[in-house]
């Protein structure tokens, strides 16, 4: 009995879609398909790993944990973003079970109120955070004091420190009204 499933429709595009991030982040790895082959002591066979690439394959989650681990990239990098995947209809007559939310929409920059950083006290993980802002003011040379911009993905790699994702990190930090809201 084969592991492999024709797959069609939504399936099909998700297989794909997961392909090609396996493929991104082997490329990142600067490493060729008979490469992973070797070094995985042949766990990952080249054949294999290329048709989870081009979509023709579903990898298993054990297997993707395992792939993850021989990367060293927690096992959501290696998964298709929010916003990637098409929502596919319930079949007819069903009434769907679960309630897609629609992505973050994310600006471009997010900008801080720095006197209000310098007044939080007692709070280790948003002394940290200053700490990186203020990192980020003397790689810019721009020592204004009142305000910081940033990228939306620095607010990403933050809350990768804290293990928690950006949506959370912002609202705490808009509840301690550290940042700024857009005009």
């Amino acid at each position: 009995m084969s592991d492999e499933t024709e797959l069609v429709g939504p399936a099909s595009t998700y297989a794909r879609r997961v392909g090609q991030r396996l493929r991104a982040i082997r490329r990142q790895k600067r490493l060729s398909l008979q490469e992973v082959e070797a070094a995985s002591s042949q766990e990952f066979k080249a054949s294999v790993l290329g048709a989870y690439e081009r979509g023709e394959r579903v990898i298993s989650v054990p297997r993707l944990q395992r792939l993850a681990d021989f990367y060293r990239v927690p096992v959501d990098q290696l998964l298709p973003r929010d916003g990637e995947i098409p929502a596919e209809p319930p079949p007819a007559g069903l009434e769907p079970t679960e309630v897609r939310m629609a992505p973050t929409v994310w600006p471009s920059k997010v900008t801080f109120d720095l006197a209000r950083f310098q007044a939080v006290d007692g709070d280790p993980e948003l002394e940290m955070v200053y700490r990186y802002l203020s990192s980020i003011q003397v790689r810019r040379q721009d020592f204004n004091g009142r305000v910081l911009t940033i990228r939306a993905d620095d607010i990403r790699a933050i809350a990768g420190l804290f293990g928690t994702d950006a949506d959370a990190l912002l609202r705490r930090l808009d509840d301690l009204q550290l940042r700024m809201q857009p005009a």
